[in-house]
């Protein structure tokens, strides 16, 4: 299950998106003053409106008057066809500034939640990290074109449209500001006291990705256990949430909007009724009205719009937030500063009194000691939850180790740095996933650089070749998500065959053969003793009978080394593996052994 959500305040997600805009500085600066210009334009067109109605109303028709006439349309019209003009510059700022940004914020947020652990992950789920990267990029397009459409327009209208209407008539100057104060005051309160549920609903919103991706992902378990309708159950209980949710968020959306409308009526009345005193005084004109109405109209449009834009704005706030906080959480396993290459020469591999646990009452690991010389081949053994696959991860350095140290040619691991480790350690897991890509994409990630010869070798090393030359498509095959499209005996050939092309000198197996079917297993096994030929091999079997020739077989139990030695040897001990020995080569399994076999 997902931990507990964490969004990472307003000012966290600004200091990522800010300095993405400053990379495209003269995109930034045109899209300012393209919507400076077109706000100009918006507040210098009423005044030649104003011109227009006050010269008809004082004068009688006459050509000069025609004239002036003509020539203030004139003017009108240019002044609506540069904002036009401006607003398509406007768009392309914009546009040509985001697209660049949002793949650099894609890449950011995916480099960086990759680098994350495997406990982290264990604790997510996959739907809601990628809703979160997508959230993301969409939260700086929200703010961005917010900001350049809405936010810095409303501002600069406001602002000149009051000045003006002062220059005109300190009255109407100050009602306006005074109502404007009044509405942003009760705007930015009314969304503060929201911003609860609409946090509560976009968490709603995010369970439901969740639950949906977790209930897809095991289709086929459900369909097993035939629990459609205890899945559409436990649907339901998210969705119900988010149902109750958006209705008390619905709810205080129109009462806000009702209030709004009130606001906006007030005004309307006021500077009209203002403005009729000060006609009756000779103070104002007729064209007067027209600049006030024309003012009043946009400063409504403007407002109105408002609300939505500071919704908006929290929603991008809240969005961008989920990812923030991700990238502002430390990675679990860091290199250290100055961390080395690590250049592997023999392949010894030394654990030395380790200890690892994932709680504090949950020990996995204990002084756990254990040496393998280079090129040795080493199978681990043990009933389950003996640790076996936790000591590979510990290698492998998916986790840190609590106490001890792990060396390779005398290197901790610790200290060199996590791509060059992994780099020299090639692993091949009891249940492979593969990428939704073609045969040759997924076989060709275990040596990026490949050519397709290098890689149709390697999967004839490990006998995938077969199998893949009788597909229509042969290496271009998509193999679905997870690789669903294959057998569990071919995606686990490909594993290796993805493992014999890394070449790496120290090798992980992890039930390498298990799923596959005799015969393959007999190819399989071939092609990995060719593979593990020079390298160090650290194999975790379950079937005693695949490991009787490795160089050593150490038993773990309950975190700890319980024996250490050749099959023989072992077998002459009266301990764990003789036991486990016997109840395999016996085909059955007593009460009192029951609880050791897995």
């Amino acid at each position: 299950m997902e931990s507990k959500k964490l969004i990472a305040p307003p000012m966290d997600v600004l200091r990522r998106y800010i300095p993405e805009t400053f990379k495209h500085p003269w995109l930034l600066l045109g899209a300012i003053l393209s919507t400076l210009i077109m706000s100009a334009f918006e507040l210098v067109t009423p005044l030649y409106l104003r011109n227009f109605f006050n010269t008809i109303s004082h004068n009688e028709a006459s050509p000069a008057v025609v004239q002036i006439l003509l020539g203030l349309v004139l003017m009108i019209g240019f002044l609506y066809f540069g904002g036009l003009m401006v607003r398509r510059i406007q768009f392309v700022c914009v546009e040509f500034l985001e697209i660049p940004t949002r793949v650099r914020l894609y890449n950011q947020a995916l480099t960086y939640l990759l680098q994350h652990s495997q406990h982290f992950f264990n604790t997510q789920f996959s739907g809601s990290l990628t809703r979160r990267i997508s959230k993301y990029t969409d939260g700086f397009d929200s703010l961005w074109r917010e900001l350049i459409y809405s936010l810095l327009p409303t501002a600069l209208f406001i602002l000149g449209s009051t000045a003006i209407l002062y220059t005109r008539n300190h009255a109407l100057g100050i009602i306006l500001i005074v109502w404007i104060i009044v509405f942003l005051v009760f705007n930015f309160t009314v969304l503060r006291l929201r911003q609860p549920l609409r946090a509560a609903r976009a968490e709603a919103d995010s369970k439901i990705v969740g639950t949906l991706a977790d209930i897809v992902s095991n289709q086929n378990t459900i369909a097993l256990f035939s629990a459609v309708p205890h899945e559409g159950n436990i649907l339901h209980q998210a969705v119900s949430m988010w149902r109750r949710a958006a209705i008390r968020t619905s709810v205080s959306i129109n009462i806000t909007w009702t209030l709004q409308d009130t606001l906006t009526l007030i005004l309307e009345v006021a500077l009209l009724y203002k403005a009729v005193l000060l006609w009756n005084q000779g103070l104002l004109a007729v064209g007067d009205f027209i600049l006030i109405q024309s003012y009043l109209l946009i400063t409504f449009g403007f407002l109105n719009s408002l609300n939505s834009t500071l919704r908006h704005v929290y929603d991008a706030f809240d969005n961008g937030g989920e990812m923030v906080a991700i990238l502002n959480t430390p990675h679990e396993i860091q290199d250290v500063a100055g961390a080395k290459e690590l250049k592997v020469s023999g392949g010894n591999v030394v654990f030395d009194a380790v200890d690892f646990r994932f709680h504090e009452n949950r020990s996995i690991l204990e002084n756990l000691s254990v040496a393998i010389q280079g090129g040795q081949k080493v199978a681990l053994v043990g009933p389950s939850g003996a640790g076996k696959s936790t000591i590979t991860k510990l290698l492998l350095r998916l986790y840190d180790v609590k106490s001890g140290s792990i060396t390779i040619d005398g290197h901790n691991i610790s200290k060199v740095t996590q791509e060059s480790l992994r780099n020299n350690i090639g692993f091949v897991p009891q249940e492979p996933i593969l990428f939704h890509r073609t045969l040759m994409e997924n076989i060709r990630y275990g040596k990026r650089d490949a050519n397709d010869e290098e890689v149709i070798e390697a999967a004839r090393l490990a006998h995938c070749h077969e199998f893949i030359a009788k597909l229509s498509q042969g290496y271009d095959t998509l193999v679905g998500e997870r690789g669903v499209k294959l057998s569990g005996g071919e995606r686990q050939r490909v594993a290796i065959a993805r493992a014999i092309l890394k070449d790496a000198p120290i090798l992980i197996l992890d039930e390498a053969t298990s799923s596959l079917d005799s015969e393959s297993e007999q190819y399989i096994q071939e092609a990995l003793k060719v593979l593990m030929q020079g390298k160090t091999v650290l194999v975790i079997a379950h079937r005693l009978s695949t490991i009787m020739n490795m160089d050593r077989i150490v038993v773990i139990d309950d975190g700890r080394v319980e024996a250490d030695g050749t099959h023989v040897q072992l077998l002459e001990q009266d301990g764990l593996y003789q036991k486990l020995w016997n109840i395999q080569a016996g085909g059955f399994i007593t009460d009192e052994e029951e609880n050791i076999v897995e």
